[in-house]
């Protein structure tokens, strides 16, 4: 059974599961949430970065700032305690998206 903050399972009724279990599973849920308003926003960014590169015929991918934003973002993962490997493969699987989005714009700007 899937639970909710304070242990509340997801169909209402109340759980056994340990107090803290609970509380770190309600902290987990609510990062969980920034994480998808987070995505969210910077699609919306990625989505208006697409239209100005299909407007001024600019190619939808760019090797360079990929490089760069990958050894950046390896860079604060080290520096934050997270795998850096992780990082690189979270971002990769990101820029993928927004390539393919680009493409998608681009094809509809006649590019």
């Amino acid at each position: 059974m899937v639970h909710g903050p304070l242990g509340r399972s997801y169909d209402g009724g109340v759980s056994d599961i340990p107090p803290d279990l609970a509380r770190l599973r309600s902290s987990i849920d609510n990062i969980d949430a920034a994480l998808v308003h987070l995505l969210a926003e910077r699609f919306k960014c990625t989505q208006a970065v697409g239209e100005l590169k299909a407007t001024v015929g600019l190619p939808p991918a760019d090797p360079g700032r990929e490089e760069r934003q990958v050894a950046r973002l390896r860079a604060l993962a080290d520096e934050s305690g997270l795998d850096p490997q992780f990082a690189e493969a979270f971002l990769n699987f990101i820029i993928a998206e927004v390539i393919h989005h680009h493409e998608h714009i681009a094809g509809g700007h006649g590019s």
